[in-house]
């Protein structure tokens, strides 16, 4: 694991329940702005058990194909999705204003 990924893993792993960030928000904590299409990449390979579902695209859509996954465990942590987006989140870019 190269240290671009382990840094972004550890963002990541750091994800806390009804916390909701987006893939370039991800990045950006890492220290690697602009590279939003890296954490897709890494999420989709990696063998680390990271709360992926905690990561959706910067317009709150849930991940195409694991939409009614993802939205079980979004519920579970109080985060409320609707239409295939994340509406409103306790903590997060999401979180209630």
């Amino acid at each position: 694991m190269d240290d671009r990924e382990r840094r972004i893993i550890d963002v990541l792993i750091a994800l806390q329940p009804g916390e909701v960030s987006t893939y370039g928000d991800i990045a950006d904590v890492a220290g690697y702005p602009r590279h939003a299409r890296l954490v897709g990449r890494i999420l989709q390979v990696t063998d680390v058990d990271v709360p992926w579902w905690r990561v959706v695209n910067s317009a709150g859509r849930l991940v195409p194909g694991h939409e009614r996954e993802q939205a079980e465990l979004l519920l579970e942590e109080d985060v409320i999705v609707h239409d295939g987006h994340v509406r409103s989140a306790p903590h997060g870019r999401f979180g209630a204003t």
